[in-house]
């Protein structure tokens, strides 16, 4: 077996940058390897991608193996010390066709804080998806206590509004019906750009320039940066998917407070109802965080009711994971037997959540994604089963159940 495999974990951004270096290392002419697109969210994703490098290695044994992405960059001698890894670049390096030109540097990592541009790349095709994701933003000046990514990502840098209409085109002249704008702090977008444009202003913008796209939707926001233009959009643009995911984290004022994040409680159920005003229809997710340092039982309880009050319909849930070199790792912990509780106790409450909302559109007509045979995504994300889908429509379906964690819908003809 030979040919180039990339193996990716963690963000979507992540997934856009691997299909990036899918051109970059045939350019390189690196045609019998695996690259491994590193996460480090989370201890358990480092776990996951150590483990698909041994995995990639007994399968892959005459293969060159490189591994990159925000693990990698955070802590390179970690990686370069595997016996199965051949070359550890950083996550400036992976976005060059120099950095996957194979020498005897077993690390070539540099200083990810002092780039201060993002390197901009067409691409117009992502391996077996029926959506696309195109970088908007990249790196964050925030520094939540929690976090390791900026040491990962390095400073926040936007897209300029012409390159991100460009790639958008692009994509949808290749056939995508749906495009999803990313970032690692997205609702930054433009503060380091002339005239400083908002996210808002940006894909207004973008909507204007690529009038064949058919469908916008936005990756996570910071729930207080969310710009008066956006809200305009929300209420007013058809094209922009009535689906928001926030940043939420957690629910309790005093933890948001100790994570350092810039929202209250308050603020995250006001985002949530200013959203439902202007669009009805909208569906909300967010990322939350069991378990972090210091965290009582009353303290979870606020965020279990957030869950309920905002009407948060999709939740990613994440135990807290302690992450080297962050404040949060030297805070009173929370004993990993409660934060697993914990966790799925969310997860619970956030499948309850997730039903209740798919039982409200059982009847209704949407237009969803077709991305494989028998699953499609609505407008709101809602998960669709169908039969006999082609990968790359947009049918319209008439949702007749709910099956499990999903809706079974029925085309119209």
């Amino acid at each position: 077996m030979s040919g180039l495999d990339i193996l990716t974990f963690g963000c979507r951004l992540n997934a856009y940058e691997s299909e990036v270096m899918r051109g970059l290392a045939g350019a390189a002419g690196l045609d019998d390897a695996v690259i491994v697109n590193t996460c480090a969210v989370t201890a358990e994703a480092e776990r996951q991608a150590r483990q698909a490098i041994r995995k990639a290695r007994r399968e892959r044994p005459n293969a060159r193996i490189v591994v990159t992405g925000c693990a990698a960059q955070i802590d390179p001698a970690r990686f370069a010390a595997m016996p199965e890894v051949d070359q550890v670049i950083g996550n400036a390096e992976k976005l060059t066709v120099e950095g996957f030109v194979p020498d005897d540097a077993k690390v070539r990592v540099n200083d990810i804080q002092s780039v201060r541009e993002t390197a901009h790349h067409l691409i117009e095709s992502f391996d077996g998806k029926a959506r696309a994701v195109v970088q908007v933003q990249q790196g964050c000046d925030h520094r939540c206590t929690f976090c390791v990514i900026p040491l990962g990502r390095g400073p926040s840098r936007s897209v300029p509004i012409g390159v991100v209409a460009r790639q958008a085109q692009a994509l949808v002249d290749a056939g995508y019906p749906e495009i999803v704008l990313s970032g690692v702090d997205v609702t930054s977008y433009g503060t380091d750009l002339p005239g400083r444009p908002s996210l808002g202003q940006m894909v207004r913008r973008v909507l204007a320039l690529v009038p064949d796209l058919k469908r916008l939707r936005l990756s996570s926001l910071d729930p207080v940066e969310i710009d008066d233009d956006l809200w305009r959009l929300i209420a007013e643009e058809p094209r922009l998917m009535p689906h928001l995911h926030l940043s939420l984290q957690a629910g309790d004022d005093l933890v948001l407070k100790r994570m350092k994040r810039r929202h209250g409680r308050d603020d995250a159920l006001k985002v949530a109802a200013r959203a439902r005003a202007l669009r009805p229809e909208i569906a909300l997710g967010a990322d939350l965080i069991a378990g972090f340092p210091t965290e009582t039982d009353a303290m979870f309880e606020n965020t279990l009711a957030l869950v309920g009050e905002a009407g948060l319909a999709y939740l990613h849930v994440f135990p807290y994971s302690e992450r080297p070199g962050t404040p949060a790792a030297r805070m009173p912990s929370v004993p990993k037997p409660v934060r697993k509780d914990r966790a799925q106790r969310l997860r619970a409450a956030g499948t309850d959540a997730l039903h209740r909302h798919l039982d409200r559109q059982v009847g209704r007509i949407v237009r969803a994604v077709v991305e494989t045979e028998d699953f499609a995504r609505a407008e709101d994300f809602a998960p669709i089963s169908i039969e006999g889908g082609v990968p790359g429509s947009v049918p319209a379906l008439t949702l007749v159940a709910r099956d499990g964690d999903r809706l079974i819908g029925r085309p119209i003809s």
